[in-house]
C-alpha cells in the first residue's frame, strides 16, 4: 500500500509542477529541483514494494501507468513550448499504447508486465534494475534539461549549446524508451496468439 501511495504522489507532483511552471523564475527553479524527486521516487516505490513484500500485479500496473502519465505529460508540455520536436511525444505515446496493449494479453494469463518476458535477453533489456535505472536516468536527464531550457528561454534566453544538449538528451531518452519496448512486442506474440487460438 505504501508503494502505491508513493506512485500516486509522483503523479500528483507532476501535475502540480506543470500547473505552476512558468509563473515566475523562483517557482520554475523549485519545479526544476522537483523533477529528480519525481523520477527518484520511481526507484523508491519499487524498493519499498520488494522490502515489505507488497509486489503484486496491481502495483506493477500502477507503476507503469504512472511512468506513462509522467513521461507523456512532460514530453507533451515541452513540445507545446517548442523545446523538443513534436515527433518525440508522438513516438513515446505510441510506444506506450502498443506495449501496454500487448502487456494486457499477458496480464490476462496471470503474468505481470515484468514477468511476461521469459528470455534472458528480453529481461535484461526490460526488467533488470540496471535497465530500469538507465531508462529512468535518461528520462530524468531529458526532462531536467527541457525544464532548464524552457526556464532560461522564458526569462533570459538560452544559447545553442543548451538547446543542442537538450535535444541530444531527449533523443537518447526516446531511443531507450523505444528499444525497451521491442522485447515486449516480441515476447508478447505468444500471449496474443494464445488468446486468439482459444477464441476459435
Amino acid at each position: 500500500m505504501t508503494a502505491n501511495i508513493i506512485t500516486f504522489t509522483r503523479i500528483a507532483l507532476t501535475f502540480i509542477l506543470i500547473a505552476l511552471f512558468g509563473k515566475n523564475r523562483y517557482i520554475d527553479i523549485a519545479a526544476i529541483a522537483t523533477i529528480p524527486i519525481i523520477f527518484g521516487l520511481d526507484a523508491v516505490d519499487g524498493y519499498i514494494a520488494r522490502k515489505y513484500k507488497q509486489t503484486n500485479a496491481l502495483g506493477a500496473v500502477l507503476d507503469i501507468a504512472a511512468d506513462r502519465i509522467i513521461e507523456n505529460v512532460f514530453y507533451i508540455y515541452f513540445a507545446t513550448h517548442q523545446i523538443i520536436p513534436v515527433w518525440m511525444p508522438i513516438a513515446v505515446l505510441t510506444r506506450g499504447i502498443i506495449t501496454d496493449t500487448v502487456r494486457s494479453f499477458a496480464l490476462k494469463d496471470g503474468n505481470t508486465p515484468f514477468e511476461m518476458n521469459t528470455r534472458t535477453w528480453a529481461r535484461t533489456i526490460t526488467s533488470t534494475r540496471t535497465s530500469r535505472l538507465v531508462s529512468g536516468a535518461s528520462k530524468m536527464g531529458a526532462c531536467f534539461a527541457m525544464a532548464v531550457s524552457l526556464t532560461l528561454k522564458t526569462h533570459q534566453g538560452h544559447g545553442q549549446t543548451l538547446h543542442t544538449t537538450t535535444q541530444i538528451l531527449a533523443t537518447l531518452a526516446v531511443a531507450i524508451c523505444i528499444i525497451r519496448g521491442i522485447p515486449v512486442l516480441i515476447e508478447g506474440r505468444k500471449y496474443i496468439t494464445a488468446t486468439f487460438l482459444t477464441q476459435q
